[in-house]
């Protein structure tokens, strides 16, 4: 005899968030700034290395990640609460001079004038060009 399932059982009951987070596909994080969660798509994950925290804007680098909105105000949250070392677990203090300087064009550490171009660092390849030149 097969088993049927009760009604209403085995499925999550739709809830109303508060913080608005019921309507984004994609994985949701929690800012460490300011402890509120988003898509993260919205928001800059960051991650440990050498003692410098270093920002991660395609989400690619190696190790334990942290995530913060790209906002001022969250990273200085993040600092007062010393969020970083313990999110990343790591010991000590972290320099989050890079990610200031990423986040606050204006502080005179970072470059004066930003570009919203892409700048392009790959070289062009031809798919019709060998990819070995062959020897003479």
């Amino acid at each position: 005899m097969a088993r049927t399932r009760e009604p209403g059982r085995g499925v999550a009951p739709d809830r109303d968030r508060p913080d608005g987070v019921d309507d984004v596909h994609g994985p949701v994080r929690t800012c460490i700034g300011c402890r509120s969660r988003a898509s993260a798509s919205e928001l800059l994950r960051v991650v440990a290395a050498d003692g410098v925290v270093d920002p991660d804007p395609r989400h690619r680098l190696p190790g334990r990640g942290a995530w913060l909105h790209p906002d001022r105000d969250c990273l200085t949250r993040a600092e007062r609460r010393s969020a970083f070392p313990r999110a990343l677990r790591v010991p000590g203090p972290l320099d989050t001079g890079a990610l200031r300087a990423l986040l606050d064009p204006d502080s005179g550490t970072g470059p004066q004038t930003r570009d919203d171009r892409r700048v392009s660092t790959r070289k062009q390849v031809d798919p019709h060009e060998p990819a070995v030149k062959p020897s003479r």
